[in-house]
């Protein structure tokens, strides 16, 4: 990574910056897959509650459903494995992640 060379204290008040807008940049990234999951979910659950009767429309109900729920995940996985990536980079305590992940390393 072109970042394993970052020392913490000898961040600039730019950088802790860039690093701040970062961690909000996340957050807001996973509010937006929060957002749209639950927008699958009502759609799909809507379609289940008001089409009982139609087997295709269930279906395409069921499969919304699940597409939610797997948007959700996804969105949960990144934010947590963008969230540890940072925190390897910035943080003066993980400084020893390089010598345990060598994949990290090019």
């Amino acid at each position: 990574m072109p970042y394993k060379k970052i020392n913490p204290e000898a961040m600039i008040l730019r950088d802790h910056l860039a690093y701040d807008r970062t961690q909000l940049a996340i957050e807001r990234t996973l509010l937006a897959y929060i957002r749209t999951a639950i927008g699958l979910l009502a759609a799909g659950a809507t379609l289940i509650a008001v089409f009982p009767e139609n087997n295709l429309i269930q279906i395409a109900g069921i499969i919304i459903l699940l597409t939610g729920f797997v948007v959700i995940a996804i969105g949960f996985y990144r934010f947590f494995a963008v969230r540890k990536h940072l925190q390897s980079v910035y943080e003066p305590n993980n400084q020893n992640t390089e010598s345990q992940n060598p994949s990290t390393l090019e």
